[in-house]
C-alpha cells in the first residue's frame, strides 16, 4: 500500500515522531487551556514557572499559531495532527503527526502517519492505552457535545473538581493521572491527555481579593499549575521515556482593541505557547525535580 503521508523532500524536525511511536514511547499531552503566549512568556521570565523552565527546551516556550480560536475546533485539529505551527512557518516544516491524507505537504520521513481519523484512535490501534482527563466544558461528559472529544479516548474522566470552577483543578487532575498511571501495566504504552482548566475563566480567584479576570490573574493561575505538575512528571519518569507535547489551544482577550474572550481573530488569541520534547526515564532526575519544588 502506498504511504500517502510520504513526502521525503520535507526536512525532518528535531524529533523523529515515527521512531518514537515505533518504539512505543508514551506520550504526555497537556493543553494549557486559554493560555496566552505573552502571559506564559512573562511568567517564565519572572521565575513563576520553575518546573516548566526546567523541562522545556532552552527553558522557554515557542511562540506558535493555533489552528483555531476556541477549544472545540482547536482540539479537533490537534487530534488529527494539526498542532500549532511555528511563526514564521519554515518552507521545510514537517509535522510530528499526520493522519492519512493524500497530497499533504507538511509530512515527511519522521512524521508518524496515523492509520485512523484521529491520533488517539490510531494510537489505540497500536496497543496504546489512551486516556483523557477533562477540564473545560467541551470535555465534561455531561451532554453529547461534551462527549465528542473525550470519546476519542479509551478512558475518560471528568468531575466538577477537574473543571473551571474549582481553584484546585490541576491538583485533582494530576492526582487522577497519577492514579491511572499506577494502575496501568508498566509495559503498556500510554497516551495521557489532560486539558488543564485553571487558566480558563474564571481565573481571578488565583489573586486574593481580585474580582475580575485579567492577564495578571491568568499568570497567577499558570504559576499554580506549574506548582502542581511535579508528581505527574515523576510518575512518568519512573515508567520510561515520554514524548511531551505542551501547548495552549488558544489565547483570550482582556480588553485589547475593545475585545474580550476568544473565538475571534486577534493576535492575543492566535499566538500560543508551545513545546515538544522527550522527557527521559530517570528516577533520580525525577526526585531532583520534586526536591527543588518550593513548599
Amino acid at each position: 500500500m502506498t504511504n500517502t503521508c510520504a513526502n521525503t523532500s520535507v526536512m525532518s524536525p528535531a524529533l523523529n515522531a515515527r521512531a518514537l511511536i515505533e518504539q512505543r514511547t508514551s506520550i504526555l499531552w497537556l493543553t494549557f487551556d486559554t493560555l496566552r503566549f505573552d502571559v506564559a512568556e512573562r511568567a517564565m521570565q519572572q521565575g513563576q514557572t520553575p518546573l516548566l523552565q526546567q523541562l522545556l527546551p532552552n527553558g522557554q516556550w515557542q511562540k506558535r499559531h493555533t489552528p483555531a480560536t476556541f477549544t472545540y475546533a482547536a482540539h479537533h485539529a490537534f487530534f488529527s495532527g494539526y498542532l500549532p505551527t511555528p511563526i514564521p512557518k519554515p518552507a521545510d516544516y514537517q509535522r510530528l503527526f499526520a493522519c492519512e491524507f493524500a497530497g499533504s505537504s507538511t509530512t515527511g520521513e519522521h512524521t508518524w502517519c496515523c492509520p485512523a481519523a484521529t491520533l488517539p484512535e490510531g494510537l489505540a490501534q497500536l496497543g496504546y492505552h489512551t486516556e483523557c482527563i477533562g477540564g473545560v466544558g467541551f470535555f465534561n461528559l455531561q451532554n453529547p457535545l461534551g462527549r465528542v472529544l473525550p470519546g476519542l479516548f479509551q478512558q475518560q474522566h471528568w468531575r466538577p473538581e477537574l473543571g473551571v470552577t474549582d481553584d484546585q483543578s490541576t491538583r485533582h487532575q494530576v492526582q487522577q493521572a497519577c492514579a491511572s498511571i499506577a494502575a496501568l501495566d508498566a509495559q503498556t504504552p500510554l497516551l495521557m491527555f489532560i486539558n488543564l482548566s485553571a487558566m480558563h475563566q474564571p481565573n481571578c480567584g488565583y489573586i486574593d481579593g481580585q474580582q475580575q479576570d485579567d492577564v495578571h490573574s491568568q499568570q497567577a493561575a499558570l504559576a499554580y499549575v506549574d506548582s502542581q505538575l511535579g508528581p505527574l512528571i515523576q510518575a512518568l519518569q519512573q515508567r520510561g521515556d515520554t514524548l511531551c507535547l505542551f501547548s495552549s489551544d488558544h489565547g483570550t482577550a482582556y480588553g485589547e482593541d475593545d475585545q474580550s474572550g476568544h473565538g475571534i481573530a486577534h493576535p492575543c488569541i492566535w499566538e500560543v505557547p508551545y513545546a515538544e520534547f522527550v522527557l527521559p526515564a530517570a528516577a533520580g532526575a525525577a526526585m531532583k525535580i520534586m526536591n527543588e519544588r518550593p513548599d
